[in-house]
């Protein structure tokens, strides 16, 4: 005579995934996140604040002009780096502001956009958004670069 076996239900898991953020399976499959997504949602979310001229330090900066020269899409983890858990995120975005702009507010408004972005798209809950002004672009100084070409004298 057999005994009836019994198969547990199946769980909603979480794992990390090597190289992902988020692993989750409900039985039906399983959904991951690579970091390089978060980075992704964060620098785009931080760049359509108002007043955010670039991100990235001046290094991060140079680095991405030489990439725009090459064919392919760019570098829109640029400036942002991400430090993920299995259902939390970190965020730490390096910004150029544009000259007038409040940087407390844009700060403000870089934190609160990110979150919101990687929040919704992500499932992940964001713990912190941490902002970092390395410049301050000067609108005058690009029309400044674009005249001094011309000789001074004639």
């Amino acid at each position: 005579m057999t005994s009836p076996t019994t198969t547990p239900a199946a769980s909603t898991t979480s794992k990390k995934a090597p190289g992902s953020a988020l692993a989750t399976s409900n039985g039906r499959g399983t959904t991951s996140i690579a970091d390089v997504v978060v980075s992704k949602i964060a620098g785009i979310a931080a760049r359509e604040v108002n007043g955010v001229y670039d991100l990235g330090g001046s290094a991060a900066r140079v680095v991405g002009k030489i990439r725009e020269t090459l064919p392919g899409a760019p570098d829109l983890t640029q400036g942002v780096s991400v430090e993920v858990g299995e259902k939390q995120a970190a965020v730490d975005v390096g910004i150029v502001a544009d000259y007038g702009v409040a940087i407390h507010d844009l700060a403000t408004g870089i934190r609160n956009n990110v979150i919101d972005a990687v929040e919704k798209m992500t499932g992940l809950e964001v713990t912190e958004v941490n902002v970092t002004v390395h410049d301050v672009h000067f609108a005058d100084a690009d029309d400044a670069e674009e005249t001094s070409a011309e000789p001074r004298v004639k």
